[in-house]
């Protein structure tokens, strides 16, 4: 398993310890945020080095950024009468400068405050794109996470691409060093998968898979509710030993 946290590595560590005294394999693991054509694109990263200088520097820079939106969005919901408690989220994020900070942490200071019942509300009436207090955010072009991924010696899927309409620049991407496609995925049904499938055969690429939980009931997914076939993770495991072309 991994944990694929947004812009940081914090849980790399502490998942393989727990992991270890359980008898379970956990690989280092991100989810990072880049900006194709004005939309968020979500990268996945496996088996790089979490200790990486030029790595650990990127995603400081995307934290940063992060605090930076989060204070934006905060003053828009304090424009549309719906003032939230900034400084807890705030103060944590620059106190501890391993936390990433982003949308989930407003929307539960949105329940706090009682302007929404659940966090589903409060991304789909006021936080996703398009809502009144969505805040376009700063990011890497999808090519420059690419390489620092593989910069660090691991490789590189795109997350869920079928969920975010994302199918059309999987060829691109693979022309800029993708290494996979992560074709089962919980807002995946059967035939997004198949067509993910294909996709990866046609284009050389690897396979992964995961349940996207956030540790949040209102999503109503578990840890491990989409896995990856053994074949295939054996494909990515046998790729993530060789590591990327810098390692």
């Amino acid at each position: 398993m991994a944990v694929t946290d947004h812009d940081t590595t914090d849980a790399v560590a502490e998942a393989q310890l727990l992991g270890q005294a359980r008898g379970i394999e956990v690989i280092a693991g991100i989810e990072i945020t880049s900006m194709e054509s004005g939309r968020d694109m979500h990268l996945l990263g496996y088996f790089f080095d979490p200790s990486h200088a030029a790595f650990a520097a990127f995603l400081g820079r995307q934290r940063r950024n992060r605090i930076a939106r989060v204070e934006a969005i905060g003053a828009r919901l304090a424009a549309l009468g719906m003032p939230i408690d900034m400084e807890p989220l705030l103060g944590l994020a620059r106190r501890d400068t391993g936390r990433s900070l982003g949308r989930p942490q407003i929307a539960r200071a949105m329940i706090a405050a009682g302007h929404v019942q659940d966090t589903r509300e409060a991304f789909d009436k006021w936080l996703q794109h398009g809502a009144p207090a969505f805040v376009p955010r700063e990011g890497p072009r999808p090519a420059e996470t690419i390489a620092i991924i593989h910069q660090a010696g691991g490789i590189a899927s795109i997350a869920h691409p079928g969920a975010d309409d994302w199918g059309g620049a999987v060829r691109t991407l693979a022309e800029a060093g993708l290494d996979a496609v992560e074709a089962y995925h919980s807002d995946h049904d059967a035939a997004m998968i198949e067509e993910y499938l294909t996709m990866a055969r046609d284009l050389g690429l690897l396979v992964t898979g995961g349940s996207d939980f956030h540790g949040d009931p209102a999503h109503g997914l578990d840890p491990g509710s989409v896995t990856l076939p053994a074949g295939e993770w054996e494909r990515l495991q046998a790729a993530g030993a060789r590591g990327s072309p810098e390692r």
